[in-house]
């Protein structure tokens, strides 16, 4: 038997928005699905009774440049720590078993900043190009920085 490995990916930012204030949009991860995806996905919805307010929750959304299906769930939330857990439910693309966990954290010593620790983990299909994997792992490698982004303050005079 084969042991496959398991990827892990651990990344953290800071925020230039408070915790209550990031917390806000990212408590509900379709939310989060559309800053970190943009307009490279379509349809993104609850499936069922699914709801931010319902733990655990189905959502969906498709990945439009191959019309891959994601399905996923919100596995678990925490509104005190500010964290939010989600899994896959099906293979997509070529990751199974995959998990996610974010959480949202005060500066302590700057009332205005929030720090955002994003760790995953996930199994890859044995068929699984390299060349595709690369790219996952370079776009997962990328979202904490779309985050980031997306919470940063505007420059007075930077166009």
């Amino acid at each position: 038997m084969t042991i496959k490995p398991k990827h892990t990916m651990y990344q953290t930012t800071v925020l230039e928005a408070g915790p209550d204030a990031v917390w806000a949009e990212v408590r509900d991860v379709l939310k989060l699905v559309k800053i970190l995806f943009g307009d490279t996905v379509g349809g993104v919805h609850w499936v069922g009774d699914g709801s931010p307010e319902r733990v655990p929750s189905r959502y969906e959304f498709t990945m439009l440049q191959n019309q891959g299906l994601v399905q996923q769930e919100v596995a678990g939330r925490n509104e005190v720590a500010r964290t939010l857990t989600y899994r896959t439910l099906a293979p997509v693309l070529c990751l199974y078993d995959y998990v996610a966990t974010y959480r949202i954290f005060p500066v302590t010593n700057e009332p205005g900043l929030s720090f955002m620790e994003y760790s995953r983990e996930f199994m890859v299909t044995d068929d699984a190009a390299p060349e595709i994997v690369e790219a996952l792992m370079s776009m997962m490698d990328n979202q904490i920085s779309v985050v980031r982004d997306y919470f940063a303050t505007p420059k007075p005079g930077l166009g």
